[in-house]
């Protein structure tokens, strides 16, 4: 663990580093800004993190705008049909977060006047916040001097201190790391601060430790082992699944599908009928297909890889008449139907279907 006073220097010299090389992300309250008293809105900063959670900056950017334009204060999400907030999560994955975003919204209405808790102990009890989200709301909304630690930020802290305990076991020798350089003065900007370090400079690849404002104290350049740090655990391999998805399609054009239920994977999500997804190594899954119809096979698979399992569909298409009801779902017609509001899993079926 670092002297205190050299932590204070260190924690300085990153804040006067941020202070010129601030990423400009359209959640986040510049350096500048907060110098003239701007604050940063908890309720984009709760969005940007639980967007953010498991995906990358570049791929939540638009994904942030289109909701916030959208849904612009916690009241307009609150206030949302779920069907909405879910096809415009649609591609984003891990669909329990659009869930939970949803809960919270109202949970901060309901219970906190439309004002998001500034007391860290509080903002645990909304719905999908756990302990890192809580962390860097508090940090970076009210300032609160929260440890804040991502992937990023274990991976300065592994390098800094050239910890080789391997991953997910060095957690919490890395988050002992981090507390110990979070300063009780602009705390927000120096969360900011260690995240955009990890993801500018001290990168997973190739770190340009020759730009990093801590270089002279980072223990693993010195010992030439930045590179090959934060050591991890290996993975275990994901198991394959395999399932039939189903798209029907009625002659005037409308598509058969159905909601999710809200428990299990895209819970609440729209998608086509299909079987259960079970493993390849066990009994195939049995035949349910939704509607009546002379299916046929189209050649080729969806794949599609989720957190513990990667999936196989095979996808059967089938064009209905006007009066035959199906047995689970509901038709949508052609001129509400959207592929970009399906799960990317489903869209992929989609595309296969179409020949794409």
């Amino acid at each position: 663990m670092r002297d205190p006073a050299v932590a204070s220097e260190l924690s300085a010299a990153l804040l006067q580093w941020y202070d010129h090389n601030a990423r400009d992300l359209p959640w986040r309250v510049s350096p500048r800004a907060r110098l003239r008293g701007v604050t940063p809105d908890p309720y984009r900063i709760w969005m940007s993190e639980i967007m953010l959670q498991q995906t990358t900056v570049a791929a939540v950017k638009d994904y942030f705008h289109a909701f916030t334009t959208r849904w612009p204060t916690v009241h307009d999400l609150a206030a949302a049909e779920d069907a909405d907030v879910m096809a415009a999560w649609a591609g984003l994955g891990y669909y329990a977060r659009a869930r939970n975003l949803l809960k919270c919204a109202r949970a901060v209405v309901a219970d906190h006047g439309g004002q998001f808790p500034a007391d860290h102990a509080t903002l645990l009890t909304l719905p999908g916040v756990g302990p890192y989200t809580a962390a860097a709301i508090s940090a970076i909304a009210f300032d609160d001097p929260q440890v804040v630690v991502d992937g990023n930020v274990e991976r300065v802290m592994a390098r800094m201190h050239d910890e080789h305990t391997p991953l997910p076991e060095a957690k919490p020798i890395l988050t002992a790391y981090a507390a110990a350089l979070t300063p009780a003065e602009r705390p927000g900007d120096y969360a900011q601060a260690v995240m955009d370090l990890g993801a500018t400079i001290c990168t997973p690849k190739r770190p340009a430790c020759g730009l990093c404002p801590w270089r002279s104290n980072c223990h693993a350049w010195a010992e030439g082992t930045a590179a090959e740090l934060p050591k991890k655990s290996p993975k275990k391999k994901k198991p394959v699944r395999r399932g039939t998805a189903y798209l029907a399609r009625r002659i005037d054009g409308a598509w058969l599908l159905e909601t999710r239920p809200d428990s299990g994977l895209l819970g609440g999500m729209l998608g086509w009928p299909g079987t259960d997804w079970l493993d390849v190594t066990g009994e195939p899954p049995a035949e349910n297909p939704p509607i009546r119809a002379e299916w046929k096979t189209v050649g080729g698979e969806a794949r599609h890889t989720f957190t513990h399992f990667h999936l196989i569909l095979t996808v059967k298409t089938a064009l209905v008449p006007l009066d035959r009801q199906p047995t689970r779902g509901q038709f949508v017609e052609l001129a509400d139907f959207s592929p970009a509001d399906l799960p990317t899993v489903m869209r992929k079926a989609f595309d296969l279907a179409q020949g794409r």
